[in-house]
């Protein structure tokens, strides 16, 4: 079934035009990821070339993609604008409220007893403003959009950062906080700086243990978690053309652990077959129509360094397996790199507690394939796991297909748990303890994309480390970080010394997929009647009020808090449990910073409360310095708010009144979404003042009056002692911004628009 497809042939029937167009402004040849971007212009054929890297853009998105975690905030806003309809086709899916326990079943009917009305509120709202709802169980966003939704040449937005996943089928799909998602469907242009380029060349072709995740953990280890920021990288060559498409959709999807705006692959011979066996023919049909149009020219891939702002070369015939890890997704190391030694001098764990397959990042059919053709091994050469095993099918296709087909019977009989068609652990949502935080040392292996400290189940002590399914399979099974299976042998329940096989896989199902029920619901075609109820008395669902401006005059603000070393996503605003708050900002707002390192005192969640020379919890005292009127600021390291594209580690500080977050540097998400939300993002013009921050500041932003495009501010220091320094700091706000910040909020300005 293909959806939306007049929209998709509309799509098609410009890119012609706009190609065409955009070759003869810039003149030259142009990547596939420029195609897509100049043919998506809000304003319709190119009249400039714009500046990679600095000039901002207006682009209208194809599509909007949710999950259920940012979804909740979303939907709120929305309902906010003033709309009776989205603009363009938007989705909600279900993955991320579903924690991995039991197994499917149990798991699945637990959270529908423990979220039920968080799913109905998601339902309802779905049918008022005609989007599409996937209900509990229907499968992970990513693996779903790339099921039914995504297509060559499109271009997407999708509230999570693994959006990405999607430039698997050619798409530039780019993950988004829920603000930048709420403009598009209300009818607004999407603002984007225009990335720069990164080509990814890729030559020969992967085998034996090499699998496409070890092509985007090589990628991190060359790149670094921030190496791709503000970028979009793009796969060529003939070892790309080499790879399958959901392996494609594997690379693309990682990519936002380099901090990629999102990376992509040009339409191509694996993207039809994938495109044909997903019953979307006709969309493969258009495709091959304007083949030329949806993958980079040739000039381009013949000279790449003409082109791209940096190229890289990885030859896939010489490619080796990889682990990347502990507690970052850049950290790797070859099987066979000597990890004995290097987990030795690290104090890693070298026995292994868990094996995890799945998330959005490896759950198609060819990824259950590969890992079940080692499970089969195990099972013929008498082996049992000595470390426990879970999977969660990418959706309910997947899983229907792969139990029909005898794979999920193969896992079963070593012993593996299968979960909920889900995200479950990879976000964190796993009933691994009862306890995490007292939890013992331990390593486990996965086939997620991130792997931060307490990520997966809570735990500060778990030592993360991910691979591709096969390799998570055999080190599962062997029980041991160093475990090499292209020369290891494990000793079998005969005493025999065995040694496994290459792994093997089947790219598309031999008969074709199947399902019983996709769990698609369609939103009713006239929504104007349905009603969406809120309790006042719901500790999971508020309604949002307007944030008032920050204002020009900011003087004696407090610091709350100066973050040591990394801060992601996960540090200011957790997942986990958290995710039951997601639709109350006040609730989940005492979560806010409680995984960020304290630089004063190198504890989590104990900062100094200025006001009474107490320490106590991050929110807490934050709440106590709004109730006496104090404006505060949050000081952070490089790439603060890595990982994740939830807004809520914007609105958080922005609800509890922090009026300024300064740093060394932003990830690319994180710095949107605070300007959304009317906030100060910004960064030390010399990074070397972050030293200059002392626990008992006091803050003056002495021309905030004067805010404008380009131009610096300046922040008095006041220390304790009396003295003063005065430091410079950096933005990146264009006009349009600073009218956010002027008016309290993005939406708020949205809100001001349609009441004309």
């Amino acid at each position: 079934m293909t959806f939306d497809i007049e929209m998709i042939k509309k799509v098609y029937g410009r890119i012609k035009e706009r190609v065409d167009k955009a070759r003869e402004v810039t003149g030259r040849p142009l990547t596939h990821a420029e195609k897509v971007l100049y043919s998506h212009l809000s304003q319709g054929n190119a009249t400039e070339e714009y500046q990679r890297g600095s000039s901002y853009v207006n682009f209208d998105p194809d599509r909007i993609a949710c999950q259920d975690a940012t979804a909740q905030m979303v939907l709120l806003q929305f309902m906010q604008a003033g709309k009776d309809k989205v603009a363009v086709p938007t989705t909600v899916h279900c993955d991320h409220l579903i924690q991995a326990k039991q197994g499917a079943s149990e798991d699945l009917q637990e959270a529908m007893n423990q979220s039920s009305e968080v799913f109905k509120f998601l339902e309802s709202v779905s049918n008022k403003y005609g989007i599409g709802f996937w209900k509990p169980g229907a499968g992970i966003i990513h693996q779903v959009v790339l099921e039914n939704y995504a297509f060559p040449g499109g271009m997407m937005i999708g509230t999570d950062s693994h959006t990405p996943n999607a430039g698997g089928l050619g798409m530039v799909a780019i993950g988004v906080g829920g603000a930048d998602a709420v403009d598009v469907m209300a009818g607004m242009p999407w603002e984007l700086k225009f990335p720069k380029l990164i080509g990814v060349k890729l030559t020969g072709s992967l085998n034996g243990w090499t699998a496409p995740k070890d092509v985007i953990l090589k990628v991190a280890d060359i790149l670094t978690v921030k190496g791709g920021t503000g970028a979009i990288v793009e796969y060529f060559g003939e070892g790309a053309k080499s790879l399958s498409c959901t392996g494609k959709g594997t690379i693309c999807n990682m990519g936002a652990e380099i901090g990629a705006t999102c990376s992509t692959f040009g339409y191509d011979d694996s993207m039809e077959r994938y495109l044909r066996a997903t019953e979307r023919g006709d969309i493969a049909d258009a495709a091959n129509e304007i083949k030329e149009y949806l993958t980079g020219d040739q000039e381009v891939y013949d000279n790449p360094e003409k082109y791209f702002d940096q190229v890289i070369e990885i030859n896939l015939d010489e490619l080796k397996p990889h682990l990347n890890g502990p507690f970052t997704p850049d950290l790797a190391t070859e099987i066979g790199e000597n990890m004995t030694k290097k987990a030795n001098e690290n104090d890693w764990p070298l026995a292994v507690e868990w094996g995890l397959i799945g998330s959005c990042t490896n759950s198609s059919y060819e990824d259950l394939t590969r890992a079940e053709s080692i499970a089969r091994q195990a099972v013929e050469k008498k082996l049992k796991p000595k470390a426990e095993f879970g999977i969660n099918p990418g959706s309910e296709q997947i899983r229907f297909t792969a139990e029909r087909d005898g794979l999920l019977q193969t896992f079963e009989n070593l012993g593996v748990t299968i979960f909920t068609n889900a995200c479950g652990p990879c976000i964190g949502q796993w009933a691994r303890y009862k306890d995490p935080k007292s939890a013992p040392k331990n390593s486990i292996v996965h086939s997620f994309n991130r792997n931060f400290a307490k990520r997966a189940d809570g735990n500060p002590n778990t030592h993360a480390f991910v691979g591709s399914p096969e390799m998570v399979a055999a080190i599962a099974i062997s029980g041991r970080l160093d475990f090499d299976p292209t020369k290891d042998t494990l000793t079998n329940a005969d005493g025999e010394e065995v040694r496994f096989d290459p792994p093997t896989g089947i790219e598309l199902p031999e008969r074709g997929f199947d399902v019983e029920n996709l769990g698609y619901q369609a939103p009713h075609e006239d929504g104007s009647s349905v009603e969406v109820i809120i309790d006042p008395q719901s500790d999971r669902l508020q309604l949002l009020e307007s944030f008032e401006p920050i204002g020009t005059d900011v003087k004696n603000a407090k610091l709350l808090i100066k973050a040591h070393g990394k801060c992601t996503t996960d540090h200011i605003s957790m997942a986990g449990p958290w995710l039951r708050f997601r639709g109350h900002l006040d609730n989940i707002s005492n979560n806010m910073l409680i995984g960020a390192v304290n630089a004063f005192n190198m504890k989590t969640n104990l900062v100094k409360n200025q006001l009474t020379g107490e320490y106590g919890e991050v929110p807490a005292t934050q709440r106590d310095y709004k109730a006496k009127g104090v404006p505060t600021i949050v000081v952070g390291d490089h790439n603060y708010g890595e990982g994740s594209s939830r807004e809520h580690a914007a609105m958080e500080p922005r609800h509890l009144g922090v009026v300024a977050v300064i740093v060394k540097s932003f990830a690319r998400i994180h710095e949107t979404n605070l300007k959304k939300q009317g906030m100060l993002g910004l960064t030390f013009a010399n990074e070397n003042d972050y030293d200059l921050i002392q626990e008992d500041d006091t803050f003056n932003f002495l021309d905030l009056d004067q805010f404008t495009e380009g131009k610096p501010l300046h922040l008095e220091i006041v220390h304790a002692d009396g003295s003063k320094d005065e430091i410079e700091l950096s933005h990146t706000y264009n006009a349009n911004q600073i009218e956010w910040y002027k008016e309290g909020s993005a939406l708020n300005v949205i809100k001001k628009e349609n009441a004309k």
